[in-house]
């Protein structure tokens, strides 16, 4: 704080003091962000997050930086011998100061501070609302907007006019109006008004203009608009001046459809409550797409997990020799072909075994994924019932479901590319052991370094073939805020997307030859497939957690969910079931990710197959 004499300039060494109460306050300042109710448990997610803690509010970083200049200028005009005898130095501090309190006074969630719109204009627009580059002359200036807040709902302009300054703005405008009643050359041009019109009320139709040009999204509804003047007084209790025009401008403002707001004099500032912590959980019933059915049958989620890194790498990349092995292996087939024909497969071949190696370092980093947290151990910990210590029972109302078309994919896939014990896994998770062709046959817990039954697998589940968007809520129970946002986006996702044919019922025994289609992908978002956007919609329209080891696929639906203006609060601020006796809730995950688990028996260096 400052050390100056407290009778020299003792207003201004109140600003010092304020400013830096607030740079304090925005040091320690933690931003509302809310977050759907996503359960990330892969490797992936700790690195955002480590990344993401550095990040900030849009424009915090801007304000405290201008705060920062002023409390140095302030200082240094202090710490001059002549400060007493000289005028002190102009800043911004009342406006700056008044833009954090509206910060600390504007609801959940502040989205941006000082972010500047742009209103519509005839030109061409950017998807933004922003004018197009080379617009020229339809450019329109920018309306600068000091808090944002409430997912965009509400916008405050903070005004820090005095009585004063208005003042001057109407002795100016009546002097035009007195040049014009004494000119007698009526075809002169005039700046006196038509119509009562200030700097005020312009800004209030700009704030409007860029308002209405920038709805809220998935509605026609604009934000609303805020003017909070922090010095202005149309009718003061001091001798402060004033004019009745004062009252009239914030009158019009009202007419308008903005809310004026003046400050009181010792208005209190509460600032918003930290928002409870929580704690996602899958729901007892558990959606499972295509990648977490592969996950669940991988050679690296069963086989017992090598001592190192190295060795982890060795278990996909054959030595030399193996190549060697290999490669005339590959020769030896072709020897019968012309030497036109085996030249091309040879090539063919060695490209082949360079892919391989592509694949085998994929394999080998999900492997040591798999070694810092396997996928059953998480599951285990993750769906253990917090209210029973008996192992019998900690898993009794547990079920996995899955689509008839993720089932249908899955066993084409792994018919078509995995090992013998990736397919004697895969019949046994759907019951078919019986009809698996010969060889294939045994239970899902065999060879896995996992005793029988650590989680309730079999059986997986399938939901009727029939399309789930038709599929009602069980016993017509509300669904949480985000399972309805993520239900109607991916609805209107599939709406969007052409007809694919129904799923297919039974597989056939002879699945060995057949292609696997290529999965069809979204009209609104090719970064989407259809069966993925109807996997998510199974478990959403039932209010079940949907797991998946497609975290690109769960980012872009998010990113669809946001832009129909859906609420991404995730419980913080109500909702959910209270765990213990603190302030931490339960909250039901929509989305269970995890690191994915590919088929990896097939190139494993020491496979026979």
């Amino acid at each position: 704080m400052s050390q100056a004499d407290p009778s020299i300039h003792p207003q201004l060494q109140k600003q010092l003091n304020d400013l830096q109460n607030v740079a304090e306050s925005i040091a320690v300042y933690e931003p509302y962000v809310p977050k759907p109710p996503i359960l990330d448990a892969s490797i992936d997610a700790e690195d955002e997050d480590a990344h993401n803690r550095g990040d900030t509010l849009p424009g915090l970083r801007t304000l405290s930086e201008s705060i920062k200049r002023d409390i140095e200028l302030i200082q240094k005009f202090l710490k001059n011998p002549n400060a007493a005898s000289l005028n002190p130095p102009s800043t911004n501090a009342p406006y700056l100061l008044a833009v954090w309190e509206e910060v600390l006074r504007a609801p959940q969630p502040v989205v941006a501070i000082g972010k500047t719109f742009f209103a519509r204009s005839p030109g061409k627009q950017t998807a933004n609302g922003q004018p197009a580059r080379g617009n020229g002359s339809h450019r329109s200036p920018g309306v600068k907007v000091d808090v944002v807040s409430e997912n965009g709902k509400s916008w405050v302009r903070v005004n820090t006019t005095k009585n004063s300054r208005l003042l001057v703005e109407f002795r100016e405008i009546d002097s035009y109006d007195t040049d014009s009643d004494d000119s007698l050359d009526v075809d002169r041009p005039s700046l006196a008004q038509t119509e009562f019109d200030n700097s005020i009320l312009r800004m209030g139709r700009a704030l409007l203009a860029a308002a209405h040009s920038h709805p809220l999204p998935g509605t026609s509804l604009p934000p609303n608009v805020t003017f909070r003047f922090t010095r202005l007084h149309p009718a003061p209790a001091t001798d402060e001046p004033t004019d009745p025009r004062i009252g009239l401008t914030l009158d019009m403002l009202r007419a308008m459809g903005i809310d004026v707001q003046l400050r009181g004099a010792d208005e209190p500032i509460r600032p918003p409550p930290r928002p409870r912590k929580i704690y996602l959980a899958p729901t007892r019933h558990v959606n499972l797409d295509l990648s977490i059915l592969i996950a669940l049958v991988s050679d690296l989620t069963h086989t017992p997990l090598p001592p190192s890194a190295a060795a982890a790498r060795a278990r996909f990349f054959p030595n030399a020799s193996y190549l060697e092995w290999k490669k005339s292996r590959l020769r030896a087939r072709i020897m019968g072909l012309g030497l036109d024909d085996a030249d091309s497969d040879g090539a063919r071949s060695d490209a082949n075994l360079e892919d391989g190696g592509e694949h085998s370092r994929a394999l080998a980093d999900q492997l040591q994924q798999e070694m810092v947290k396997g996928l059953l151990q998480d599951m285990h910990e993750r769906l253990r019932a917090e209210s029973s210590d008996d192992p019998a029972t900690q898993f009794a109302d547990v079920q996995f479901w899955t689509t008839a078309e993720a089932r249908d994919r899955f066993l084409r896939i792994v018919a078509k590319i995995g090992g013998a014990n990736e397919k004697r896994r895969a019949y046994a998770l759907f019951g078919q052991s019986s009809s698996a062709p010969s060889g294939e046959t045994g239970d899902y817990w065999e060879h896995s370094r996992y005793p029988a039954n650590f989680i309730p697998l079999p059986p997986v589940h399938v939901f009727s073939p029939s399309s789930p968007i038709s599929t009602p809520t069980p016993h017509d129970a509300p669904l949480p805020p985000f399972f309805t946002a993520l239900t109607r986006t991916c609805r209107a996702l599939l709406s969007l997307s052409e007809e694919t044919p129904p799923p297919r019922g039974a597989i056939p025994d002879a699945l060995a030859d057949t292609e696997i289609q290529r999965a069809a992908v979204t009209k609104a978002n090719p970064k989407l497939t259809a069966h993925t956007v109807r996997s998510v919609l199974a478990g959403a329209a039932r209010g079940w957690t949907t797991m998946t080891a497609n975290r690109a696929s769960v980012k872009a639906l998010v990113r669809e969910v946001r832009k129909s203006g859906a609420e991404m609060d995730c419980g913080e601020r109500g909702g959910g079931a209270r765990v213990g006796e603190g302030e931490v809730l339960r909250v039901d995950a929509a989305i269970w990710v995890v690191d994915p688990r590919s088929l990896a028996e097939g190139m494993r260096a020491d496979y026979e197959g």
